[in-house]
């Protein structure tokens, strides 16, 4: 407990301080209607999943997700964050994950013990599908209050996360994209990455000298290079990225683009945690103390944060009431 008010103590869990100076790689294909982006989380992937002790299937898809996040949010320019989120009627009825404009990224998947135990006694390796079962898949982008959120939302389809993005893209955005994911435990620990190809239309200008068909098949070449891509070489961080792009796109001219930095990210601290708390009533407030005490817990980072029920007013009034 520290001696500064709640609303003014900025302090934060201890969390690993790691960055990923090349987590992102953007890239295009030269003289054709295809750019892209290669995510390689690293060890920020094992920092991130092992906050929370997940089985193995879940923690998987939390990071494919973290590295989804990555790949669309950094495609993106905007200032606050973009999030993914699932929500479903199965095992793992929420999935979320989030990245900011400067790469910081954070992420958590929450399971019903008894429902994924039942999953796993038929099905060791259950699908995404499997996992989140019925429900809808969101992206969004917040800019803060002052600005309107964008969000699409579409029924979840597909067996992966990667067929759930490809039919938000098919059907929200009407744009051809190519997603591989990957996350695996590995001999260094926990490691995520991802492979985004999209087409651009020709009159966009990046290949104005192809006609329709040759733009078709300057895709459907890029689309089956990417398939060639094992997922041992996406998760492998001795393999730079511009060496793992090199040998899956050399032959078609592949460019590789500025790095984006990717980074630790949850935001919490006792601040933020503190408005929160001050939005409810003190009624409220004191069904949620305990023993004198509230206790708030990050998703995110997994940290519990207590408050003494004492220095938390509420919302309609200035003092506490007995």
């Amino acid at each position: 407990m520290t001696s500064t008010p709640a609303f003014l103590d900025s302090a934060r869990p201890d969390v690993p301080d790691i960055v990923v100076p090349r987590g992102v790689t953007p890239f295009h294909l030269s003289g054709q209607p295809v750019r892209g982006r290669l995510v390689r989380l690293g060890p920020l992937a094992d920092a991130l999943l092992t906050r929370h002790t997940n089985h193995d299937a879940v923690t998987a898809l939390s990071g494919q997700a973290l590295a989804l996040a990555a790949a669309l949010a950094t495609a993106l320019k905007f200032q606050g964050s973009f999030s993914l989120q699932a929500k479903g009627d199965g095992a793992v009825p929420m999935l979320l994950a989030d990245c900011t404009e400067s790469g910081a990224l954070r992420g958590y998947a929450r399971a019903e013990p008894d429902r994924l135990a039942a999953l796993l006694a038929n099905d060791r390796t259950p699908s995404a599908a499997a996992l989140l079962g019925h429900g809808y898949l969101a992206f969004s982008v917040d800019q803060g209050p002052d600005r309107e959120r964008h969000q699409g939302i579409v029924a979840i389809e597909g067996d992966s996360l990667a067929d759930m993005a490809l039919h938000y893209f098919e059907t929200s955005e009407q744009i051809q994209c190519s997603v591989r994911l990957a996350c695996a435990r590995t001999e260094a620990g926990w490691r995520a990455g991802a492979l985004i190809l999209e087409r651009i239309p020709g009159e966009g200008g990046i290949s104005p000298d192809l006609d329709t068909e040759a733009q078709a098949e300057s895709w459907r070449t890029a689309t089956a290079l990417a398939a060639t891509l094992k997922e041992q070489e996406l998760l492998d961080d001795s393999i730079p990225p511009e060496r793992l792009l090199y040998l899956l796109f050399g032959a078609a001219g592949v460019a590789a683009d500025r790095n984006r930095a990717l980074a630790y990210g949850c935001r919490c601290s006792r601040a933020r945690l503190s408005g929160i708390l001050e939005t409810f009533p003190p009624d409220d407030l004191d069904h949620m103390s305990v023993s004198g005490d509230i206790v708030m817990t990050c998703e995110f980072c997994n940290f519990d944060f207590r408050f003494n029920r004492d220095e938390v007013h509420g919302k309609g009034g200035d003092e506490r009431i007995n």
